[in-house]
């Protein structure tokens, strides 16, 4: 009786941990991939410059004095200081951490991700990765280029699947707070176009690389479904005319609107995330006007748009 006893309790153990095991592999940790160049990487200012229009389109004046402060106070806690998510992680080039301001080109400025970050920590209860790898001054025509549209394959191409690779293996022991966790290739963001932009051969070919991307990135990662969110290379904001800057955007969206890709990828227009100089913390046009709002709200767009892909891809299974 009691020898029965036991091996119903050491059953009951076993069924249980067995179970937490069954929980784990249902809920993996949702691994996205954010890529691309400069502005990806991100200039936008986290302090406020008082001798710069007053500190408009820094990080701090848009928690602080901004029409719009109230939508975003939750990027600070009751102390004033910026906070950092214990349920959205972040890889950048070996600096790894809970997401916060600072991931952008140094820790005094942002990128995409904390917005982006901010949404799909917001959507999802499992912990969500991500994996930022940017370079300034990077084409796709030339340093992503993607295997399949011939020629010599990109250096940059060859180093982002390699880190990614790289980062989805060793993750458990990068972030311990999740080791044992199972982790999920789930999406993609690209933020990219400059380069091509200014170089009248890789623009004319943009659209047809960018595809060429999206199916090597998903067969290289091996995950041919993986979804895709292409943010507009819109930095001159909606008054933009110049012939390749227009030709580049519309080849842009007519990536996301190819049969192929239409379930699954993604256009983002950003034009109208564009703030003047006068409004901003710099001038450089080509870096959003170094505008953290602007940066925010790409990355905001961005998640809100893989959001309803991987929800409607649930929904249609």
């Amino acid at each position: 009786m009691i020898v029965r006893d036991t091996l119903v309790t050491i059953f009951g153990v076993l069924l249980a941990f067995s179970e937490v095991g069954i929980v784990r592999a249902e809920a993996p940790v949702r691994v996205f991939v954010l890529a691309g160049q400069s502005n990806m990487v991100g200039a936008g200012q986290v302090k406020a410059n008082p001798a710069r229009h007053d500190g408009q389109g820094s990080l701090e004046w848009l928690v602080e004095s901004s029409p719009m402060k109230a939508r975003f106070a939750s990027l600070r806690d009751d102390q004033g200081n910026w906070v950092e998510r214990e349920d959205v992680k972040i890889w950048n080039f070996g600096r790894t951490g809970g997401l916060k301001p600072g991931y952008g080109s140094n820790t005094g400025t942002i990128g995409p991700e904390l917005g982006f970050g901010t949404v799909v920590g917001e959507a999802f209860d499992e912990p969500v990765l991500l994996i930022k790898i940017a370079w300034g001054g990077k084409s796709i025509g030339k340093d992503f280029r993607p295997p399949s549209a011939g020629g010599e394959v990109g250096p940059e191409y060859r180093i982002l699947v390699d880190r990614t690779k790289e980062v989805l293996q060793d993750a458990g022991r990068q972030f311990p707070e999740l080791a044992g966790r199972t982790f999920e290739l789930a999406g993609f963001g690209w933020h990219q176009g400059w380069n091509d932009r200014v170089n009248q051969e890789f623009n004319d070919a943009y659209e047809v690389n960018l595809a060429h991307f999206i199916r090597d990135i998903r067969r290289d990662l091996e995950s041919p479904n993986l979804p895709f969110v292409i943010a507009e290379t819109g930095m001159s904001g909606p008054e933009e005319k110049h012939p390749r800057a227009l030709a580049l955007m519309a080849a842009q969206a007519a990536v996301a609107k190819k049969p192929e890709f239409r379930d699954d990828v993604a256009f983002v227009g950003t034009r109208s995330f564009y703030r003047p100089p006068e409004q901003s913390p710099s001038g450089q046009q080509y870096h959003w006007n170094s505008n953290a709002e602007t940066y925010y709200l790409i990355g905001e767009a961005m998640g809100l748009a893989m959001v309803e892909i991987l929800q409607r891809d649930k929904e249609e299974r």
